[in-house]
């Protein structure tokens, strides 16, 4: 057993610069993700939305993977959302970037629906030392 205690009863580690920068550059490309999917998406129908989400599912799952937290897939998470519900705004003109077609719901709700597998699945802390290995 370890005499560490719960993860919520350790005392709060404030992140590093590196790790911040790290955040804001994820948050960035996932904004950048988020209107590349929303161009290509309407372009190429079916093989240009499953193209944006794939896309979208690998940027997640890599900076998740990266970090080595849950918060490198929130991060680009949070940047394609903001980027994406911006991109659905009516312009003064009248002209928008998405159409009401069916392709356009599944960029949307496909997008979110893959940030939360992403973020939940991500590798999250793991226990550290012998004494947590199976079999022992």
């Amino acid at each position: 057993m370890s005499d560490r205690g719960s993860m919520l009863a350790q005392p709060l580690r404030l992140p590093s610069a590196g790790r911040i920068a790290a955040c804001a550059g994820l948050l960035l490309l996932g904004a950048v993700t988020g209107v590349a999917g929303a161009l290509v998406q309407a372009g190429w129908f079916p093989g240009g939305l499953l193209l944006a989400l794939a896309g979208a599912a690998g940027l997640f799952l890599g900076g998740a993977r990266a970090l080595g937290s849950r918060a490198g897939a929130v991060a680009p998470a949070a940047g394609w959302m903001v980027a994406v519900i911006v991109s659905t705004a009516a312009r003064p003109e009248g002209d928008f970037l998405f159409g009401a077609g069916g392709g356009s719901y599944l960029f949307l709700l496909g997008g979110m629906a893959l940030a939360v597998i992403c973020a939940t699945i991500g590798s999250g802390r793991q226990p550290v030392g012998d004494d947590v290995r199976l079999g022992k």
